[in-house]
């Protein structure tokens, strides 16, 4: 998968002396870098193939996969390479040590004999393709790209700062080497869908009369794995389509952190000034000078763990530190610079990526990303208040309502439980169907779930796709958001550590047929999932009590609905979405039995409890 998106990225159709990529792998794998030098013997083949037939996408796992039939000989000849590829690099994954003809022959290997371990080891930098030498060419003749493996140093003793560190690592190291005025970074199984994207980026910096302003170019981040009905709501269809094009009317979309085209300049902490004018006619500096062991010596030092000693690096400089969502921060302290965005979403997608494929992973990944965002509300740049006169107020306030998913979770869980318990105890919380007072909560419901429905069908959704995405609505706002409000509070008191937890991309078997069945997994066990079950459950519990009482008092139903419609509507619905979940609690194979018993007694607990001592 990494591989195939370095060549997806190597196969731009752009001049390939002006193109220079780095592949950043923090835990200093021999195997990644083994992958790489076999990727690059590749791309001899597969970059003049993808020129000469127009290929897209140019990641050749996804080209090969949505190929059913291949013709001539040139398609099979590639597609062999291709699969020789594949298994060299699987075999050597599976042993776990690179062949001995292999290490033998490449002197590159040698600077992993003081490794100790992902967290413990030298800086290594390996030049696995000089584009300055005129003998690094494809069959055709023609120059390859620049092509490096980076792993900066890593000790016990030194905190990384996490995807941050490594980026600004990055940028350091690849300003000595190549030091390209625009710099694209993207995830590792976030490959190149459209070969034509570094041009369509351009067209915004390079414009005569708005590109001085901008500082970067974010394009979407989208998945190639995303089912018919988006089972986990990974798809982020009104996010993409409707809220970073409103974000981008009031000066720009935030930084995501993959798909983004940067200015080095803007990203090494230049300050917009009204009189600057990029100079494309000006030569960049290049290393031209040192051979390429010298150059990858002297570019050591810039990754070392005490470089950013004493230094303006993730302050004033570079991404951003403090925050487990640097890509927000760093967008947002950009943009109080004076420097503005641009979302460019064309039709035909820029970047694929590879989206969640279990409940888990999507409620791990969102507790990552809330958690961030509060983290942001409550540090100095709080978009609450930083960037006052720089940012707009509209812009600020978009910041500020990802900052509050986190806050938000305690009105969900409010909700989704109270209403429900006191529908148990025959209490109701909102007006009768005969008060005029339950007008205005009408509207409010029936607005903002058909103002819902209507931009999901417009972001190309379905009905059923709307449907799920409003369970996972719930299940992020009473789990992942939640538990981001907790961790946050403890490390705000010192008593809690910062994490980063990394979204897995790769899945086994059984679950990623689950998940292409469009069938909900919950086999893993987690607080998460136990506080969900049990919501679920004590919804299914009020629900059922109250229409036992409700048809045993004979004309109680009626009276039931009369003085209380709107709770039982919501413990309803929330009965009715968990449906998949019930499902689950009687599988052993989707959900663990032990959580299933300590969600159900939870449950019973909970609403014995509120019936006996309220």
């Amino acid at each position: 998968m990494v591989m195939s998106t370095v060549l997806s990225v190597m196969a731009y159709d752009y001049p390939p002396e002006k193109l220079s990529v780095y592949l950043s792998d923090d835990a200093g794998s021999e195997l990644t870098y083994y992958a790489l030098i076999e990727a690059s013997e590749f791309a001899k083949h597969w970059l003049p193939f993808c020129k000469k037939f127009n290929i897209q996408p140019r990641s050749p796992a996804t080209y090969f996969a949505s190929q059913s039939n291949h013709q001539g000989k040139e398609v099979l000849f590639i597609q062999k390479l291709y699969k020789d590829l594949e298994s060299r690099i699987n075999a050597a994954v599976k042993r776990g040590r690179i062949p001995e003809e292999v290490r033998s022959s490449n002197v590159g290997f040698s600077q992993w004999k003081s490794y100790v371990s992902r967290r413990d080891h030298d800086t290594i930098i390996q030049i696995v393709i000089d584009g300055r030498d005129p003998k690094a060419t494809d069959v055709e003749g023609y120059v390859l790209p620049t092509l490096v493996y980076l792993a900066r140093e890593k000790r016990p003793q030194y905190f990384h700062n996490f995807k941050a560190g490594a980026m600004n690592a990055l940028l350091r190291v690849s300003s000595h080497i190549s030091n390209g005025q625009i710099i694209l970074n993207v995830d590792c199984d976030m490959y190149s869908n459209n070969s034509d994207s570094i041009r369509d980026a351009l067209c915004f910096l390079m414009d005569e009369e708005k590109g001085h302003e901008i500082a970067y170019v974010q394009f979407p981040q989208k998945f190639h794995n995303v089912t018919k009905n988006d089972i986990y709501g990974s798809a982020l269809r009104v996010m993409n389509k409707v809220e970073f094009s409103g974000m981008d009317g009031f000066g720009g979309p935030r930084y995501l952190g993959t798909g983004c085209f940067h200015r080095r300049d803007v990203l090494c902490g230049k300050k917009y000034s009204k009189g600057y004018k990029n100079d494309w006619n000006s030569k960049n500096f290049r290393n031209s000078e040192d051979n390429v062991n010298e150059l990858e010596e002297k570019s050591k030092h810039l990754a070392s763990c005490s470089y950013e000693k004493n230094t303006q690096w993730g302050k004033e400089m570079g991404l951003r530190y403090g925050c487990i969502v640097e890509d927000g921060m760093t967008g947002l302290s950009i943009q109080r610079q004076g420097w503005k965005s641009i979302y460019c979403n064309p039709e035909k997608e820029a970047f694929l990526g590879v989206a969640p494929t279990s409940l888990i992973q999507t409620l791990a990944q969102h507790k990552r990303w809330s958690e961030g965002d509060l983290q942001i509300l409550l540090s100095r740049y709080s978009p609450a208040s930083f960037g006052r006169g720089k940012i707009s107020l509209g812009l600020r306030m978009v910041y500020c309502i990802y900052s509050l998913w986190a806050v938000n979770s305690l009105a969900t869980l409010y909700y989704s439980t109270i209403p429900s318990l006191y529908l148990l105890r025959g209490i109701p919380l909102f007006p009768e169907v005969s008060s005029l007072w339950l007008i205005p909560f009408t509207y409010v419901i029936f607005a903002k779930y058909v103002a819902s429905l209507v931009e999901f069908l417009v972001a190309g959704g379905t009905i059923l796709g709307w449907w799920n995405e409003q369970r996972i609505w719930l299940y992020k706002r009473i789990s992942s958001y939640l538990f981001a409000l907790i961790d946050t509070v403890l490390k705000t008191l010192g008593l809690s550590d910062a994490a980063f937890v990394i979204t897995a991309k790769v899945t086994d078997k059984e679950v990623s047929q689950r998940y292409e069945n469009e069938m909900m997994d919950f086999g893993a066990s987690s607080p998460m999932f136990t506080i969900i079950a049990t919501i679920a459950l004590v919804n299914l519990l009020c629900f059922l009590e109250m229409m036992k009482k409700a048809l045993n008092g004979g004309s109680g139903l009626v009276m039931v609905l009369q003085t209380m419609a709107l709770q039982v509507l919501v413990c309803g619905i929330l009965v009715v979405i968990n449906w998949p979940l019930y499902q689950g609690l009687t599988d052993r194979s989707k959900m663990p039995t032990s959580l299933a018993i300590k969600a159900f007694i939870l449950a019973l607990v909970i609403c014995i409890s509120f019936s006996l001592l309220f």
